[in-house]
């Protein structure tokens, strides 16, 4: 018998939207505020698609067995097939179900993000070589951008090269960001064939952050990253520019953070290279999420 999947009793039950607004807006995102003030039904859209997001890494990154974990994002892939035909009731997926009667969202991109999430909830990861490490990134970055741009309006064809080249830079940004913190919970993203050829002797936490090329591992990474920007600073500038508003706002928050981890370098791993809440509300005013 599969597990269900747990509704949440400190959220409001009065409605779907209730639920997810509430979940999303409790997240804490920067974001939330500037999310609010798209017209409604593309609101709504973003809204569920980020609750979705945020239940399956809740699952990933939370306490449970990884039997457990398996066997809920397992439930969520069943409910997914329940989205489609229209018979789900978990109040994220009713309102999904709503977003899916406007907009033309595919099944396969919820679950690649599941797949993703399934990569993350082992206790210990490792990313063989690059290929990997993209698709890791597709799953969990580059299908969240291929959910969003049909809600955000841009055209089919641009929205998935730009979900591809924008997804693909704000996740490498994060890995670079998290290096020391991931390893801390025995994640490395960091490609294994890379770290061998920086001198890693092994893959365990140490033999990673004392390899003695580190630095040009992540170097490396940090210049692919770079090229991403690039594509997708290219790919929304010829966009419709209000529908690719809130993935340009998103480009700028972690532009900015990139080049803090180009000025820090590679040398001190543990240095604080993130935004303040503050920072990021002035981008998205400047983009207009808040006019």
């Amino acid at each position: 018998m599969r597990m269900n999947i747990p509704i949440d009793p400190t959220l409001p039950s009065s409605s779907p939207d209730a639920y997810v607004e509430a979940m999303v807006k409790r997240a804490g995102t920067s974001f939330f505020w500037g999310m609010r003030r798209l017209e409604p039904a593309r609101r709504r859209g973003v809204f569920a698609v980020y609750a979705f997001c945020r239940d399956v890494d809740d699952v990933a990154d939370g306490d449970l067995p990884l039997d457990q974990k398996i066997e809920l994002l397992a439930a969520w892939r069943d409910e997914v097939d329940r989205i489609f035909d229209g018979t789900a009731t978990h109040p994220i997926s009713r309102t999904i179900i709503e977003t899916l009667k406007k907009f033309d969202l595919q099944r396969q991109d919820f679950i690649d993000v599941i797949d993703g999430m399934e990569m993350d909830a082992h206790p210990r990861v490792r990313i063989k070589d690059i290929n990997e490490l993209e698709l890791y990134c597709d799953r969990v970055a580059c299908a969240v951008g291929r959910l969003c741009v049909p809600i955000f309006g841009l055209k089919h064809e641009e929205g998935i090269e730009l979900s591809r080249a924008l997804g693909l830079a704000l996740q490498l940004t994060n890995i670079l960001r998290d290096v020391t913190e991931d390893a801390g919970r025995d994640r490395v993203y960091l490609p294994a064939d890379m770290l061998a050829d920086a001198g890693a002797v092994g893959q365990g936490i140490e033999d990673v952050l004392t390899a003695p090329r580190l630095n040009d591992v992540c170097a490396s990474l940090a210049k692919r990253a770079g090229n991403y920007f690039d594509q997708a600073r290219v790919i929304a500038g010829a966009a419709d520019p209000n529908a690719a508003r809130p993935a340009i706002m998103m480009m700028e928050v972690y532009h900015r953070v990139y080049l803090r981890l180009l000025r820090r370098g590679w040398n001190n791993l543990d240095q604080d290279v993130g935004l303040s809440k503050f920072s990021k509300i002035i981008i998205a005013i400047r983009y207009g999420l808040f006019s």
